[in-house]
């Protein structure tokens, strides 16, 4: 990957929607380069998806809370990430080392609906505790530095 790669990353994450055309003009290069580029990132796994980012509060989801998942066996197994996967409000899950085994970012539209979403992670089996820190006010989040 290089200088260009990187450039292009940058201006995707700012907005994906652009055209090749003005893709390649904020970078230098012919629509066409532009759009070979962009696919070969998306063949290699750099791009992963594109997607929009959604207020979450618009749409009922403004209670946000990390949980660290405490637990008596290995998390990162499939029955756990299925298990995960299962719980619409889970929006991130990440195997982690430190005071427990997983950390998960929760959404729902209610502190009760949060305090279900707890006994749901409870349930998984090996579970054996929860940490719940709620997000009163975020203001920011970044896309990931590219370099460019």
């Amino acid at each position: 990957m290089d200088q260009l790669d990187r450039m292009l990353l940058a201006e995707l994450q700012r907005d994906a929607t652009q055209a090749y055309a003005a893709l390649g003009k904020a970078v230098g290069l012919s629509a066409g380069a532009a759009h070979e580029r962009v696919r070969k990132l998306r063949e290699q796994g750099v791009i992963r998806r594109t997607g929009v980012d959604v207020d979450p509060a618009a749409v009922g989801r403004g209670v946000a809370a990390f949980v660290l998942v405490e637990a008596n066996a290995w998390m990162g197994d499939a029955p756990v990430r299925e298990a995960l996967e299962a719980l619409p409000e889970v929006v991130e899950a990440h195997v982690i080392a430190g005071p427990a085994s997983l950390l998960v970012k929760v959404r729902t539209a209610t502190t009760e609906e949060l305090q279900a979403s707890l006994r749901r992670l409870f349930a998984i089996d090996g579970v054996t505790g929860t940490q719940t820190i709620v997000i009163l006010e975020s203001f920011f989040e970044r896309p990931v530095d590219t370099g460019a």
